[in-house]
């Protein structure tokens, strides 16, 4: 899975912060029927065709990359080489096997999921038991704002990780999540620090 761009651009001084100009490669979003989606709080996992699954796994410049590691690309922000690797030799091994027990999973084809739960990051999304959630099954938003202000303050309110939008290319995407926007120690809208 390539990076997916933030919807704005990050500033270079502060790379935790957003600026208001928006990404080049996300120009299309609030320009044409883009589809947002929920962005689920999870780890990255894929089946490719073979029936072989794999994990999201990032390597930092000067570290070896994993055995059988399969590079995607390098992160020319950050130097950091985005990949695959065989999901029996990843952390979340433990939690993929019990999402495959899980009747909620439902792994319907070849393609990229959402591992989420109790021991994935934190359990963010609340789950009892791990599931896996196909990428392009994500829950639809609907109606969501794209100008910077009118997003930050839609997603004050929202209780998940994100949106991505999905392009109706297939190929294109954009995400945003709701940390782009604060800081950590930074007063949220409408809260009351």
């Amino acid at each position: 899975m390539r990076k997916i761009p933030t919807l704005f651009i990050r500033d270079s001084k502060d790379m935790r912060r957003l600026t208001r100009e928006r990404h080049p490669d996300a120009l299309w979003v609030g320009g044409g029927p883009a589809v947002p989606t929920r962005k689920y709080d999870g780890t990255c996992l894929m089946i490719d065709g073979a029936e072989n699954w794999w994990a999201r796994r990032e390597v930092k410049p000067g570290k070896a990359s994993p055995p059988h590691f399969q590079p995607i690309e390098t992160d020319p922000e950050t130097d950091k080489t985005v990949g695959w690797e065989p999901i029996d030799q990843s952390p979340f091994v433990t939690a993929w096997q019990d999402a495959m027990q899980n009747p909620e999973t439902n792994v319907l084809a070849f393609g990229t999921y959402e591992l989420i739960g109790p021991k994935v990051n934190g359990n963010p999304e609340g789950r009892e038991r791990h599931e896996l959630v196909m990428h392009d099954m994500a829950d639809d938003l609907g109606d969501v704002p794209t100008g910077y202000d009118d997003l930050r303050d839609w997603l004050a309110d929202f209780d998940g990780e994100g949106v991505v939008w999905h392009h109706p290319d297939g190929l294109r995407m954009a995400k945003i999540k709701r940390k782009d926007f604060w800081v950590p120690n930074e007063t949220k809208p409408g809260s009351d620090g």
